[in-house]
């Protein structure tokens, strides 16, 4: 991997983990907006917002760690499932482009931090025979 790919993916990757970790925090302790905008605005039930809190701070920890590349795979997997669910739900009840713009960018910080990941960090590492 180049020093162009790492830079890439290690600012990627940080951001991710950032704007997780900094969402999962305020659905954990039910900031009053979110609530708002998740049981009465999207129509989900408030325990949802603790379901995806937990999931996304274990997914950040998981993407941050070495090893563990089928677990990334899976926590990768979520964190894309989970962002373009969001945009379709924002989409869906007519929010505006504003609020559109947190589960995008962090979109395509998934795709960008999983495209740049090292080999090490891959499920198949194509040096080893797998």
């Amino acid at each position: 991997m180049n020093k162009r790919n790492k830079i890439i993916y290690w600012i990627a990757t940080i951001w991710l983990a950032l704007g997780m970790t900094s969402t999962a925090i305020v659905q954990l302790v039910n900031m009053e907006e979110e609530v708002q905008k998740t049981s009465l605005e999207l129509g989900y039930p408030v325990y949802f917002l603790t379901i995806v809190g937990i999931w996304k701070l274990l997914g950040v920890v998981t993407v941050l760690l070495p090893k563990f590349p089928l677990l990334k795979e899976w926590a990768y997997a979520g964190f894309f499932f989970l962002m373009s669910g969001a945009i379709i739900s924002h989409l869906c009840i007519g929010d505006d482009m504003a609020a559109l713009f947190g589960p995008t960018l962090l979109l395509v910080l998934t795709i960008l931090s999983w495209s740049f990941r090292p080999v090490s960090r891959k499920l198949f590492n194509p040096n080893s025979g797998d």
